[in-house]
């Protein structure tokens, strides 16, 4: 019977920990009479689909063409900004990229996005956390400032935690410097 006073709030804690770790996005839903509802949003996975079974998967998830010219679609299909070693300054080749999603973002503002700040491995945890959070801020930071609600910005850093290349050299560590432009609801529409 003693033992069951230990046992809560590892429990407790373990759920806690579940919780935060599959964490869903809401977004709030205004109906009729004025009082909030939420819905999930809805997220596709079209990594490894044919184009058509992109465009179609894009469009059940509320995809839109409002703010897509022939002349941005280039640059809203980039959903990658790079860094350089020790460094949260945008590049001016990533600029057209940043104005393009501003120039969507802008024009739909049901959209919401996560910009996800990233490093190399190199470094400590809490170092690579606060570089990929500064990363993530300077990009939200050009957003907001091109016009772009900060309410349709979530920034986040996760350091050096989810690395997109392995290996212990420079081309896998410049791949690993980045913010990646993650839609959570209302992606644009790339046909």
């Amino acid at each position: 019977m003693k033992k069951m006073p230990l046992l809560l709030p590892v429990l407790a804690t373990a759920l806690i920990m579940t919780g935060c770790a599959s964490r869903k996005p809401v977004n709030p839903v205004i109906t009729d009479n004025g009082l909030s509802n939420t819905t999930p949003s809805v997220s596709v996975d079209t990594q490894g689909l044919s184009e058509d079974a992109a465009l179609a998967a894009q469009n059940l998830a509320g995809a839109s063409a409002k703010g897509v010219t022939e002349a941005n679609k280039a640059f809203l299909a980039k959903r990658v900004v790079h860094f350089d070693y020790d460094s949260s300054e945008l590049s001016s080749t990533d600029v057209q990229t940043l104005q393009a999603h501003a120039q969507f973002l802008i024009a739909n503002a049901n959209s919401r996005v996560a910009l996800t700040g990233h490093t190399d491995e190199r470094g400590t945890r809490e170092y690579n956390m606060a570089l990929g959070e500064r990363r993530a801020k300077a990009v939200e930071s050009f957003l907001v400032s091109s016009g772009v609600s900060a309410t349709q910005l979530e920034a986040v850093s996760y350091g050096k935690e989810m690395p997109v290349a392995t290996g212990n050299n420079e081309a896998a560590w410049k791949e690993n410097r980045r913010v990646e432009i993650n839609y959570e609801a209302v992606p644009p529409l790339l046909k």
